[in-house]
């Protein structure tokens, strides 16, 4: 049995800074930063798709000098801090402890959720990853069939628990159960409207989830 957790907005209270660094490469190339609201509606997406939706006219190459800005940035930024939400820790335990396995699907970049992991001292915690820039970004399903083949686990062994309509989209996409969590980025109607098998408004509420058998 297989968890597959999205990272921003569902594990990592990560929101102001994704748009803090998001603001700052639109100003890198001279064009005028999408508000809060428009920026917490790409987080999940991979960064080239979330800059692509945002600014829609921009250019190959001003993409390339918005992602570099974006990745420095983020670096750069650790003022604003980033930490799990309450109680992330201590369900993920639960959820080991109890024999199931834990992945990480995210539209992060792999250097950017290694550094996460490795800030929060969790980098062996989780029995695999995909990140953005290695596979396929969400709503594609792909990183959930890379998931499903690397752990030899069925469709229906494993859950996907996300906060965005990318994460709902991709798993029922391949009619994968799904988890929704209403703290996120997404709004809880846009969540219902993918037809979550459980939602839940407290990280913890994800234990009472149970297998098909």
């Amino acid at each position: 049995m297989l968890y597959i957790f999205d990272w921003d907005g569902t594990l990592s209270n990560s929101e102001a800074k994704i748009i803090y660094c998001m603001q700052r490469a639109a100003e890198s190339i001279g064009v005028v930063p999408c508000s809060d609201h428009d920026v917490r509606n790409i987080i999940g997406l991979g960064l080239p798709e979330a800059i692509k939706t945002l600014h829609p006219n921009v250019s190959v190459d001003e993409i390339t000098v918005m992602q570099k800005s974006y990745s420095t940035h983020f670096l750069e930024s650790d003022h604003l801090g980033v930490e799990l939400f309450d109680g992330v820790l201590s369900t993920l335990k639960k959820i080991k402890e109890a024999g199931f396995m834990v992945a990480v699907a995210t539209g992060k970049s792999r250097r950017g959720l290694d550094r996460m992991l490795e800030n929060l001292d969790l980098t062996d915690f989780f029995h695999g990853s995909r990140c953005a820039d290695e596979t396929a970004s969400k709503p594609n399903p792909l990183m959930l069939h890379e998931l499903l083949n690397e752990f030899n686990v069925d469709v229906n062994n494993a859950v996907m628990v996300g906060d965005t309509e990318w994460d709902m989209a991709m798993a029922q996409k391949i009619d994968m159960p799904r988890i929704a969590v209403t703290y996120g980025a997404h709004t809880k109607e846009r969540l219902l409207g993918f037809e979550p098998n459980l939602c839940v408004d407290h990280f913890a509420d994800i234990l009472t989830w149970k297998f098909a058998e």
